[in-house]
């Protein structure tokens, strides 16, 4: 394990290689799995005030399931997460000309329409964050549907902490970034 400010982080985050390969996988981790996207509480506000922004980068299938049943929904855990349509897309994904899922919140960042780049939970995917009383856990949730991306790590040479810089910064701050690659790189 290795502790970085108020986060303990699995070894696997250094040990594994990692680069998405969505010419592969098509996006499946928008629509595999038992729920939507997990949200962090100061992302519902953040959802209610972009909404009508991110509507236009939607599809008529995802705004008719985020209409329905809100913006964030309960899982079965009843922590807050996104919509889905039928129990298995992200309402918010989109599909391209080839048939990769997307995020429409993405999009509509890219866009210019707002600052909100998407759930921190899907930025770090394939990590997963458990927030405790006074920590974090940081775990490499490991997955068929992300095979691809290890294949790919492997071939690139980059670790799955390189991969998820942008993600971690995001989180965590530059500051705790350089320190945990200081303390991977010196271990």
């Amino acid at each position: 394990m290795i502790v970085v400010g108020n986060a303990v982080i699995s070894d696997d985050v250094k040990e594994n290689l990692f680069v998405c390969n969505l010419e592969r996988c098509k996006g499946a981790c928008c629509i595999e799995g038992d729920a939507g996207a997990p949200l962090e509480k100061d992302e519902l506000p953040l959802l209610d005030d972009i909404y009508e922004d991110i509507k236009p980068f939607l599809t008529p299938e995802g705004i008719k399931a985020i209409e329905q049943q809100g913006k964030y929904v309960k899982d079965q855990d009843d922590d807050d997460c996104t919509p889905t349509l039928n129990g298995r897309e992200c309402a918010y994904a989109t599909r391209n000309k080839k048939g990769i899922l997307k995020c429409g919140i993405e999009a509509a960042y890219n866009a210019g329409k707002t600052h909100f780049k998407k759930p921190i939970s899907c930025h770090l995917y394939p990590l997963r964050l458990t927030p405790y009383d006074h920590y974090d856990a940081i775990n490499y949730h490991r997955w068929h549907i992300c095979s691809p991306a290890c294949t790919l790590g492997n071939e690139l040479q980059v670790p799955l902490y390189r991969f998820l810089k942008d993600a971690l910064i995001r989180k965590y701050g530059e500051e705790w970034y350089e320190e945990l690659v200081e303390k991977i790189e010196k271990s």
